[in-house]
């Protein structure tokens, strides 16, 4: 073997030697084909969950609380209820004034059916016009005194339902307040004062009727022997007061 042929032949032994190895480097590289799934997300860059903070949970009750026992002024309820407290005047049975100041004061949950009579008697432009309403035990007393009758007063030892501030002594009026004609004028005592009265005049009849309609259909119950007085459904859940008219707010 000469010199020259070995030194021909190691040299092309080490060409091949470089370029297989550099073909097998580049094969290697060319099989990884990167898909849209292949990026990877650092745990430490990944965004971490927050909690939705739960805003109803020890959240206080804003909704008011109505008290249906509390006794309150009609005006406050519903204004365009006329207000004509016969016992703040002298213009009644007793024939004096008992009552220290003119107002109509019921129990809420009286009050507000009674401002509901009110609106649906405004659509055919007529309203309503109170006489009495919440009466203190200690005038009961007195009234049974001057007229001891419980078809028409009661009997202070049972309490009326005015003293428990759900009954109502009242009656109708036209769209300028004036009194419609009834059967009989306010605290008569006669028997054109009941209810079932057919006497006198036809109007005055049917604007009786008109009144206890409008009253009946929102809870009230006329008495059968006064046709302006009215008692609330579910009086009996009240007791009876004798509360100053002065502690009792106006609003």
């Amino acid at each position: 073997m000469s010199y020259r042929w070995v030194k021909s032949n190691l040299f092309a032994v080490i060409i091949l030697l470089f370029t297989g190895g550099c073909h097998y480097s580049n094969s290697k590289q060319s099989n990884y084909q990167p898909t849209s799934d292949s990026t990877v997300v650092s745990p430490v860059s990944a965004p971490l969950p927050t909690a939705t903070p739960d805003t109803t949970r020890n959240k206080p009750n804003t909704t008011p609380i109505i008290n249906n026992a509390k006794l309150v002024d009609i005006q406050s309820v519903n204004k365009n209820i006329v207000v004509d407290i016969r016992y703040a005047t002298s213009n009644n049975f007793l024939k004096r004034k008992v009552y220290p100041e003119a107002r109509c004061i019921l129990r809420y949950r009286v009050a507000k059916k009674l401002a509901k009579v009110q609106e649906d008697l405004a659509k055919n432009q007529l309203g309503l016009k109170v006489y009495d309403c919440y009466r203190p035990l200690s005038v009961q007393k007195l009234m049974w005194q001057v007229k001891p009758d419980n078809r028409f007063v009661a009997n202070p030892a049972q309490g009326s339902r005015h003293n428990r501030g759900a009954a109502v002594d009242l009656t109708l009026v036209d769209s300028n307040g004036k009194e419609l004609e009834m059967p009989s004028e306010f605290d008569s005592f006669t028997p054109a004062s009941h209810r079932n009265y057919s006497g006198g005049n036809i109007q005055a009849l049917h604007n009786r009727q008109l009144l206890e309609n409008a009253m009946q259909k929102h809870g009230f119950i006329g008495l059968s022997t006064e046709w302006w007085h009215f008692d609330a459904s579910g009086w009996k859940d009240f007791p009876s007061l004798d509360v100053p008219f002065n502690q009792i707010p106006r609003s």
